[in-house]
């Protein structure tokens, strides 16, 4: 079981890193890079359950949450050019 689990999961983060590295816009290597991340905290809370070592939870947990950070980072560097303008001060200074 454990090992079907995890050749499925290898599967998909196989595919997003494909769409990562030859996806059309930036839109979508984005979202696949998100995928991967989300797919890899998937496959470290698979691997907790199937071992019993309920410590690597809280891993999985950071590793989202500083997947989730990277991703708004990268769509707020992608739309608005720079991490120093602010939404509400564009174009006033």
């Amino acid at each position: 079981m454990y090992i079907a689990v995890t050749l499925a999961i290898l599967i998909t983060m196989a595919l997003a890193l494909a769409r990562a590295l030859m996806g059309p816009t930036v839109y979508d290597r984005i979202a696949a890079v998100n995928m991967f991340g989300t797919k890899t905290v998937l496959l470290i809370a698979v691997f907790a359950f199937f071992s019993g070592r309920t410590d690597l939870l809280d891993i999985a947990l950071v590793y989202a949450l500083i997947n989730f950070i990277g991703v708004v980072a990268v769509l707020r560097l992608v739309e608005q050019g720079d991490f120093h303008s602010r939404p509400g001060k564009a174009g006033k200074e």
